[in-house]
């Protein structure tokens, strides 16, 4: 493991090409956080909803990230493992379902090669480092939380307060932001949104952004430090 290790911080094009190609893979990982996480967290309100006014709640089949396998959501054809290759099985199939010929969303491949891209981005500019390993966590959730927003409008807690905590721990040996630059980054991050929300609200009397803006801030203020924010 050493010598392989060795290999990639000594052969940099090589580094890149392993780089880019998990780079895909975790980008067909991020399209089922996406489309599922959402649904996860409807499915746990529900039940939660169902408990507060019958007591009880019918069990049901609990979606997960990793079950039911992936399937066509038009004709439930279970997709195969060769129907699943990031990016190559889209071209193949040309963007449509073997099954049933429902064209399969632009989205996927999109979300696949721009986490290739990022990814790249990443270890050409910090190189065989811990920083790029971290910088390549921030890059991979950032992508997830933009999809979720883009669709649902919802930064979920289950991404956003692991981020913050994973960004003021990495700052402890200061990657990115000093530990005290890291500390004042979250505070200032969820102030300003927070205070932003509340002089909204006073003058309108409606809410104009959610919660997970003011955890999304604070998380980036973790990673990058209060001047590096938005």
């Amino acid at each position: 493991m050493h010598d392989v290790v060795q290999l990639l911080i000594d052969t940099p094009w090589l580094l890149t090409v392993v780089i880019a190609t998990l780079g895909l893979c975790i980008g067909s990982f991020l399209n089922v956080v996406i489309y599922r996480l959402p649904k996860m967290m409807e499915q746990e309100w529900r039940y939660e909803c169902t408990i507060l006014l019958n007591g009880s709640a019918t069990d049901t089949p609990a979606l997960t990230l990793s079950k039911p396998a992936s399937a066509c959501p038009t004709c439930q054809h279970k997709i195969r493992w060769y129907e699943n290759i990031p990016l190559l099985s889209w071209v193949a199939l040309r963007g449509k379902c073997s099954s049933c010929k429902s064209p399969i969303g632009i989205r996927y491949p999109a979300v696949e090669l721009i986490t290739m891209l990022a990814s790249i981005v990443v270890v050409l500019t910090f190189g065989p480092t811990f920083k790029m390993l971290a910088a390549l966590l921030l890059t991979w959730v950032l992508i997830a939380l933009t999809g979720i927003d883009f669709d649902t409008q919802l930064l979920p807690d289950s991404l956003t307060l692991p981020l913050a905590g994973v960004g003021l721990l990495v700052n402890t040996q200061g990657l990115f932001a000093s530990p005290s630059q890291s500390i004042w980054g979250y505070v200032i991050g969820f102030l300003v949104l927070w205070l932003v929300y509340i002089a909204f609200k006073l003058i309108t009397g409606k809410e104009g952004m959610g919660y997970g803006d003011f955890k999304l801030l604070a998380a980036l203020g973790a990673w990058l430090g209060p001047l590096m924010l938005p």
